[in-house]
């Protein structure tokens, strides 16, 4: 439903209300991310404060790493006003998992990386202790 006293959005106005690229809110739309917004009697998409909300929803679940799947998880929770914490908390606590063991992958390649780098010349040899790194693999 809209108040009628509001005038409603234009796809490119819910662009520039939440700062997301057109395109990206047309693939939200395409996965179901963003529900399909009411027509105009001319036909024309007409977004309101709800989706501005959904959509700046999305993109700081976004922000944070969540994948599509989690944040459709967490959007399913909340459209069904079903949530309770505590499934919110699970959802949250294995994408944390996964950010943590992301961050120890980064840790091991900053690691081997440096030990690597640090044992190359840099000068005009065709050797390379990167390359031969690599090529180890």
């Amino acid at each position: 439903m809209h108040d009628r006293s509001v005038k409603p959005l234009r796809r490119v106005d819910l662009a520039r209300a939440t700062g997301c690229n057109l395109e990206t809110i047309r693939y939200y739309e395409t996965v179901g991310i963003m529900p399909d917004p009411p027509r105009s009697a001319k036909g024309y998409r007409s977004y309101d404060e709800t989706h501005v909300r959904r959509l700046k929803f999305v993109m700081r679940s976004r922000d944070l790493g969540f994948s599509l799947e989690e944040i459709r998880e967490l959007m399913g929770l909340v459209d069904n006003r079903t949530q309770t914490c505590a499934e919110v908390q699970a959802v949250a606590e294995s994408h944390l998992k996964d950010v943590q063991a992301k961050i120890a992958d980064l840790a091991r390649i900053e690691r081997v990386l440096s030990e690597t780098v640090a044992r190359c010349t840099g000068d005009a040899a065709p050797d390379c202790a990167v390359i031969d790194a690599l090529l180890e693999a």
